[in-house]
């Protein structure tokens, strides 16, 4: 039993390393180079440690890093979509359940379902660790595309009040990092990357 357990470990390491493959829209800080889903969660597991005092309420940290990796392994089959898209709604969909089910069946039974339900707290976002893995899944992007001249933003025409409701969510999981990136949205239109405009030209 204990061998049918690793290789259907070892099988489910192999899958997911098809989560590398799935380029998402923003680019690395400073660079031309888009992000990978793979880079993305190291990236949100490194800040869920760094800032997880900064949290409204104490968290399990643990928890949050296990969100925070396992979130995005259902685009390798549903794919990435990007949060300003019109046309397709980002929100747990059907489509990424049925991913879910896949991947995380690969693994033994207890384990897989113990990934599901981690993936599901995330998207459900109403307990204060999804609250938290939240902000950190909000505030990379908005810190890569500070970087970058407006990023997205300017590449998809994505004006001020667009980005203010999508990265208002980083108040539930942390009025202080809130605070932090609601200045970084108002001096980027000072700045003239990010239009106070709620038309998409």
């Amino acid at each position: 039993m204990e061998n049918e357990n690793l290789l259907k470990q070892i099988a489910f390491i192999k899958e997911i390393d098809k989560l590398k493959y799935i380029q998402r829209k923003t680019r690395l800080f400073n660079s031309d180079r888009h992000e990978n889903d793979a880079e993305h969660s190291w990236h949100l597991a490194m800040m869920t440690i760094v800032l997880a005092g900064h949290a409204n309420k104490a968290i399990d940290v643990l928890k949050v890093v296990k969100m925070v990796l396992i979130h995005d392994i259902v685009e390798i089959d549903a794919g990435d979509t990007f949060i300003y898209d019109t046309a397709k709604n980002h929100s747990n969909t059907e489509e990424e359940l049925i991913a879910a089910k896949r991947i995380f069946g690969l693994l033994p039974a207890e384990q897989g379902a113990e990934f599901i339900a981690i993936w599901e707290e995330f998207e459900a976002g109403t307990t204060d660790e999804a609250k938290f893995a939240k902000s950190m899944d909000r505030l990379e992007p908005l810190l890569q595309n500070t970087s970058n001249q407006g990023g997205t933003w300017a590449e998809f025409n994505v004006g001020y009040q667009q980005v203010y409701e999508k990265k208002k969510a980083i108040k539930n999981g942390s009025a202080i990092i809130w605070n932090y990136a609601e200045s970084l949205i108002n001096d980027s239109v000072e700045q003239g990357i990010l239009k106070k405009s709620t038309e998409i030209e």
